[in-house]
């Protein structure tokens, strides 16, 4: 049957891309190290350091998932040909459905899977820390803040990262002037730092009487979270510690003592705080985890040599600055202005479907700067 043969001609379309994702893999190599750590966790010392055997467990796990993945993705290869040619052979229409959705499901599981070898930077398996700070537009840019920290908690929850809120600043009115969240799960920092930057919407005002149309503003920080493995140099003068009363969620006992830590990193002038957790003691700890992890970013990201060479200058978050724009009237679209990348179901977007503004990015990376431009369904 023609349907049949076009189906197979796209499978085996696909097989090239199916056999670069195995060399981009190195299976060899990863086959080859898998044995090693996995002859490490039977050596008669290895409990002895428990936070190095933790790290060479969750080496080997990585590992073993990807090569599972890899595996099962060219088993349904197999046993999609397998089937794709057992009805046409039989000119069995009934399965053409099952058929499409088939290849449907191997095609975007091979795209996933290619992706993923893009995310070699040393940090991108780390987990993310991302916060968000509202711009111009007073109540307006706070209401977007809320939303942007609504969209990424909900993109992270269908991804199965574990997200948890380390600080928060509501709005006088509404929405939240600033806010920290921490995303727990391999490659978070690898998908979302391409959401650093301000992210511009356009709307009806709900708070303007007359309906009039509003432009907001918001940035996002994206930061690895920086473990005890890497270090970084923090002289203890220059940071300047603030306690004050916790204002967020966690009940009455966050609200009855100084619990939350600010701090101030002095020759940048950057500040972190965190307050939810239960003593002074914790939220400095995770305060000071932000911290390092920032100065880390900024210093990478810079190419500087070492943390004294950062200046603390930041952008403006206003006009000019925005890497995407969300456009519910007069028209709705979500436009990337750095990929091209564009979506016209600002509802899907805002209930946290950004994969394709994350995959067109990493393509971006990877490609000509014309050459990634698509229209969202």
């Amino acid at each position: 049957m023609l349907q049949y043969e076009e189906l197979k001609q796209s499978l085996e379309g696909m097989k090239p891309e199916l056999d670069d994702l195995a060399d981009a893999l190195n299976l060899s190599a990863m086959r080859k190290e898998i044995q090693e750590l996995d002859q490490k966790a039977t050596a008669p010392d290895f409990w002895d350091n428990m936070e190095k055997s933790q790290k060479i467990l969750q080496r080997s796990s990585s590992l073993k998932d990807k090569m599972e993945k890899y595996e099962k993705l060219k088993s349904n290869y197999e046993d999609l040909m397998a089937l794709i040619e057992l009805a046409d052979e039989e000119d069995d229409v009934s399965l053409l459905p099952q058929a499409r959705q088939e290849l449907d499901v191997f095609r975007k599981g091979l795209e996933d899977q290619r992706l993923m070898t893009l995310l070699t930077g040393e940090y991108d398996a780390k987990n993310a820390i991302l916060t968000f700070h509202a711009g111009a537009g007073g109540t307006e840019a706070q209401d977007w803040t809320m939303m942007l920290y609504r969209m990424y908690c909900r993109w992270g929850e269908r991804h199965g990262f574990k997200v948890k809120t380390l600080d928060s600043l509501e709005g006088e009115e509404a929405g939240l002037k600033s806010a920290s969240i921490l995303l727990e799960g391999e490659n978070a920092y690898g998908f979302m730092k391409s959401e650093a930057g301000v992210h511009r919407l356009v709307r009806i005002s709900p708070f303007d009487a007359s309906g009039r149309r509003h432009t907001s503003f918001a940035s996002l920080e994206v930061m690895p979270e920086i473990d005890d493995t890497i270090k970084v140099d923090i002289r203890p003068e220059d940071i300047k510690m603030d306690v004050f009363r916790s204002s967020g969620a966690g009940g009455q006992k966050v609200n009855k003592t100084s619990s939350a830590v600010r701090l101030t990193h002095i020759p940048t002038g950057i500040v972190v705080s965190c307050q939810v957790e239960r003593s002074q003691y914790q939220n400095r700890d995770v305060a000071m985890k932000m911290l390092k992890s920032k100065l880390m970013e900024i210093k990478e990201r810079e190419h500087l040599e070492k943390i004294e060479d950062i200046k603390g200058v930041q952008k403006e978050i206003a006009w000019g600055s925005q890497i995407r724009s969300y456009v519910f009237m007069p028209y709705t679209l979500v436009k990337d202005h750095r990929t091209g990348y564009e979506d016209t179901n600002i509802e899907s977007v805002m209930d946290g479907n950004l994969d394709g503004f994350i995959n067109a990015y990493l393509k971006f990376q990877t490609q000509p700067k014309d050459a990634v431009k698509k229209s969202g369904e």
